[in-house]
This record gives structure tokens, C-alpha cells and sequence, in this order.
């Protein structure tokens, strides 16, 4: 086996495929990267959850594969010099040489590497890597970690005639984004529940740009192919929250702020507020007026911060970094905080009246003279 490549091409395919490799497995091969040079360089990453496939432009003078050390081959590749790397294969020795620098370390069979699985074709859609890597990106913090609901630690994907939704929700809130996809194929409407951690490697391969992403639902994997990469994941099997029927949408307070604003005063409040000292923020709605406040074993910080429309005094408790990471994802310069009792939850929308996004957080309960 035998390719020369540049260097910063073969860095960069390293990298993406050695995000899907065990850092520890009792399968040894699980922990390296396999090497294919056939009519084109591939790099595999595989940990038995999650695969990431990328193909690198090389010259392939002879054909071979073998597995290297994701660890080492990545370092060892990181600190060579910017100038192009010869990499020869003989049984499983590797030589790897690149300007005046020059490595031989051994490789191992690359029988030992587990086969990607195939996903066997069910339905199947096409959106840009930049509306994807957004949707992903603004939902993913609402994944459960919690494995007693493994069903929960996945984003949902739900694709119709209107476009693509995707889903999260870990108990405490919700977080749901909405767009339209390019192409469809399969059924006319479909489901299923991608991991978390497959997600977060999605969102990193996506690029801001126009380019499309694929995505194809199989029996019981889920493939995701960006540029020359692919991500194969395992799906997530079990009922989904009903979320349609969990958010309440006939809420009587309707008020409109700026993201931003809200986002500062939020923080302001939270600094006084630690992992170790946990408080609620005590929200009082009032008229054109958000009043925030909070108190802990080292003191007590208030802000107020103007909005539009009438709270009727409506005095509710939240979890700041809950409310925070909502506003955050927020993709809008406005927001409408719709609001019912104490005890209900807030939905945030667009206060332009569009779809594309929709958060809810729980309340928390306010202890008297907190």
C-alpha cells in the first residue's frame, strides 16, 4: 500500500473520522482507524454506536488497507511539517515520511475492524449543511442524559410535506426547530430518533454553506452524508413524547421582548448563582416590565429589563441556565414568552408569528421569601 497526500487534507480527514473511535474498547481495532486505498483513500472511524467514513483526495500508487493508531497516526500527522506525506505499507509496517521528518510504527489487520453496518434504504431527504447544522445545533442541548428513558437521549426527526422538524426533550424542557427541506423521498411523511452524540458529530461535519447534506432513515440505522464524509448511526427505538399534546398553546399572557436584552439580564442575576449555590430566578411579569431576582447563601442580585404587553403581576420561578440555553438557541432578534399560571410552563416563539421554532421550560417551584 502506498498514497502520498497533503498534509493538511490528510490532518483534516484524521480528524473528522476519529471522532467516531473509541478512546478505550476491548476490541483493539476499535480504537485505530482503518486505512483504505483502493480507487480512492478512505479513513474509518467505528465505535460500534456511531461510524464516520471520510474519503481523502491522495495519489493511490498501490492499493491495501490496513488499522493505524487513531491516537498516534493523528499526532504524528499534526506535528509533521506542511509539505506532502508519502505513506508506505509493507505487511504492517508503516513508513510515513514528509519533508525531513521520517516515522516507522506498526499497523494492525485490518480484518480485526468491525464492518460499518448497511443501512438498509427506507425513506430519505436533502437539506443544506448550514439549515441542518442550525437545527441540530439549536435543539441539541435539550437531550436527555438520562438512560432510564433511553428513548430521550436522541433528537427526534419528523419530516412531512412542510418540512423537517427536529425535537428534544429531557423532562425539564423542550426545544423544537422547523424548516423546509429541498428534496424528499419515500413516504410522505416519517420519523425516527437519532442519539445525541451522533448529532453533536453531525453538527461538527456540517459546514456553513449552502451545500446539501443528506439524510437516509434505513430499518434500524440512520446515514448522514455531508461532502466526502459519512456518519452512520444506530436509531433509537421506543415512543417519543407526544410533544404535540405537551405543550400548552392557549396560554392568557403574551409578552414580546428582545432576545438579547432578556439574555443579558438573565446573566446579570446568574452570577451569583453556582453549581454549588442553586437558586430559582423569581420572575415577576408586569406591565411593559420583567422584573428578575434572585438570592443565595452569598447574597442577592435583582434586574429589570423592559418588554411589551401585560404580565398581571404573574410571579413564576425558572432554573436560569434552563431559560438561558432557550434564549440562546433562540434564532430571532424577538421573542414571544407566552405565560399562563405559576406552575405552567413558559413557551417561547417568534414574535413575528412564524413556525420555525418553539422552546418550553418548566417552572420551578418558589419557596416563600426566597
Amino acid at each position: 500500500m502506498k498514497f502520498t497526500c497533503e498534509k493538511a487534507l490528510l490532518q483534516s480527514a484524521i480528524s473528522t473520522s476519529s471522532r467516531a473511535v473509541s478512546p478505550k474498547s476491548s476490541i483493539p481495532a476499535l480504537e485505530g482507524i482503518l486505512l483504505e486505498a483502493g480507487s480512492e483513500l478512505r479513513l474509518t472511524g467505528y465505535n460500534l454506536e456511531t461510524g464516520i467514513r471520510t474519503i481523502v483526495p491522495a495519489d493511490i500508487q498501490s492499493q491495501g488497507s490496513l488499522v493505524l493508531s487513531a491516537r498516534l497516526f493523528g499526532e504524528i500527522i499534526r506535528k509533521l511539517p506542511d509539505d506532502t506525506v508519502i505513506f508506505t505499507a509493507e505487511n504492517y509496517m508503516v513508513n510515513i515520511k514528509c519533508g525531513m521528518s521520517e516515522f516507522n510504527i506498526l499497523g494492525t489487520d485490518p480484518e480485526e475492524f468491525p464492518e460499518l453496518p448497511t443501512v438498509e434504504y427506507q425513506n430519505s431527504f436533502v437539506i443544506t449543511q448550514e439549515r441542518l447544522k442550525a437545527m441540530i445545533g439549536q435543539t441539541l442541548f435539550a437531550v436527555s442524559d438520562n438512560e432510564s428513558r433511553p428513548i430521550h437521549t436522541g433528537s427526534l426527526f419528523e419530516v412531512d410535506e412542510n418540512g423537517l422538524t427536529v425535537v428534544s426533550v429531557d423532562g425539564y424542557r423542550l426545544a423544537l426547530r422547523h424548516e423546509p427541506i429541498d428534496k424528499k423521498e419515500g413516504e410522505s411523511s416519517f420519523s425516527f430518533v437519532v442519539p445525541g452524540a451522533a448529532l453533536s458529530e453531525v453538527e461538527k461535519i456540517c459546514s456553513q454553506v449552502d451545500e446539501p447534506a443528506s439524510v437516509t432513515q434505513g430499518a434500524r440505522h440512520v446515514m448522514f452524508k455531508v461532502g466526502d464524509t459519512m456518519l452512520v448511526a444506530r436509531r433509537l427505538e421506543g415512543e417519543f413524547l407526544a410533544y404535540r399534546q405537551a405543550v400548552p398553546r392557549n396560554n392568557p399572557i403574551h409578552i414580546e421582548g428582545d432576545t438579547r436584552a432578556l439574555l443579558s439580564s438573565i446573566d446579570r442575576v446568574s452570577l451569583i448563582i453556582s453549581d454549588k449555590l442553586k437558586s430559582p430566578l423569581r420572575c415577576v411579569f408586569e406591565e411593559n416590565l420583567l422584573k428578575i431576582s434572585t438570592k443565595t447563601a452569598i447574597g442577592d442580585a435583582r434586574d429589570e429589563c423592559p418588554v411589551s404587553g401585560d404580565g398581571k403581576g404573574l410571579e413564576i420561578g425558572f432554573n436560569n441556565k434552563y431559560l438561558m440555553d432557550a434564549l440562546k438557541a433562540a434564532p430571532a432578534d424577538r421573542v414571544r414568552l407566552e405565560l399562563s399560571t405559576g406552575v405552567s410552563p413558559c413557551v417561547i416563539l417568534p414574535d413575528d408569528g412564524g413556525d420555525n421554532f418553539l422552546y418550553m421550560v418548566l417552572p420551578v417551584r418558589l419557596k416563600a421569601g426566597e
